[in-house]
């Protein structure tokens, strides 16, 4: 990883209640310069405001080059040809008012819409804080070009499975296109810092605003569609007691593992090469954390463990290209790759247990 990536990490996002939860992984001291991105409890409203979204989001006209003669050429190309720059109807730019190099965080038509991070992010959150909720997490992606916030719990919550765990709402937008604006339910595994969604058997709930003209959030609307924070705790607490009830014995884990990682292709074909090396590789990883790994294992035997395996090895253990493993484990998590990923498994686990 570059000093330049953890950099980033320690100054575009912001971590709360670390008295409690401890720093995150990439906390470094040397890199915080002025002032900390860790905060021993809650995260305030106006830190999150000056230090990550003191800027706007500005739309700007695109132009192309076109040919041009003397006359009409506004510089030469690359060729020393003389060229104009056209604006291009319809469509518009996405920008940030801080920057000065021409960074372009998104390409849109007019009908686009843009979400400032501070009124649907931190305006809303803050409308549905109350005593017992706080801003636990906030960042930057993409060199701003996605951001959240997460609110939660101060205190995590334990099952009488053992499972320790903190439910969470996490407000997300963009300036890239890649999401609507979205306001989801989702719980963090608090012994390996793991984030799943509520009800594995049903869709997390979710609400989104797409970014088009006259779009506007009703809090009411989203408050009764996520049901807000304290039900998931009963949901996701009721979930763990499902899971640890369903008893999933070695040998079904190993047949989990041959529908979960084949190792033949959709034709039937065994798998040669890198292919098999890559599914080996991963169903050893797999099987260590069924067995031996401390954030799985006390749950082995169960439904639960299978998930958490499942779970852990996505955040933990997939490699990543391009992008530092935190940046893509919050990319999947604004997404909801890890939701699908999650429910996945759970139906591949059920398809087994049936048959068994």
């Amino acid at each position: 990883m570059t000093r330049e990536a953890l950099t980033d990490l320690n100054v575009h996002t912001l971590i709360g209640h670390t008295d409690s939860r401890g720093t995150a992984w990439h906390y470094r001291a040397e890199l915080q310069g002025e002032q900390s991105n860790h905060y021993p409890a809650a995260i305030p409203v106006g830190d999150v405001a000056h230090r990550l979204f003191d800027w706007e989001a500005q739309s700007r006209p695109l132009a192309v080059e076109r040919p041009a003669d003397l006359m009409t050429m506004t510089h030469l190309d690359a060729d020393g040809q003389p060229v104009q720059w056209v604006t291009v109807d319809g469509r518009q730019a996405i920008v940030r008012s801080d920057r000065t190099d021409g960074h372009v965080m998104g390409i849109f038509t007019d009908a686009y819409e843009p979400h400032p991070y501070r009124t649907w992010l931190l305006d809303t959150v803050a409308n549905l804080l109350d005593d017992d909720l706080s801003i636990s997490s906030a960042g930057l992606l993409r060199d701003g070009a996605i951001a959240w916030v997460e609110v939660s719990v101060p205190e995590s919550i334990t099952t009488p499975e053992g499972v320790t765990f903190r439910p969470n709402l996490l407000a997300t937008t963009t300036f890239d296109g890649s999401l609507a604006t979205t306001y989801k339910r989702t719980v963090t595994d608090v012994v390996c810092d793991n984030t799943r969604a509520a009800a594995l058997a049903e869709d997390s709930p979710t609400f989104r605003v797409k970014h088009s003209r006259n779009s506007a959030l009703k809090l009411a609307d989203a408050r009764d569609a996520l049901a807000i924070i304290h039900d998931t705790a009963d949901v996701f607490a009721a979930d763990v007691a499902r899971l640890c009830a369903t008893a999933v014995s070695n040998a079904t884990f190993s047949t989990f593992l041959d529908q979960w990682i084949p190792r033949a292709d959709l034709k039937g074909q065994p798998l040669k090469g890198r292919a098999l090396t890559l599914a080996e590789k991963t169903r050893s990883e797999l099987a260590y954390l069924w067995t031996s790994d401390s954030r799985v294992a006390p749950w082995s035997g169960t439904a639960h463990g299978v998930i958490q395996a499942v779970n852990t090895h996505g955040h933990h253990y997939r490699s990543v290209r391009g992008t530092t493993r935190t940046e893509r484990n919050m990319l999947r998590t604004v997404t909801g790759d890890f939701d699908t990923v999650d429910h996945a498994a759970y139906a591949t686990l059920t398809r087994v247990l049936a048959a068994a």
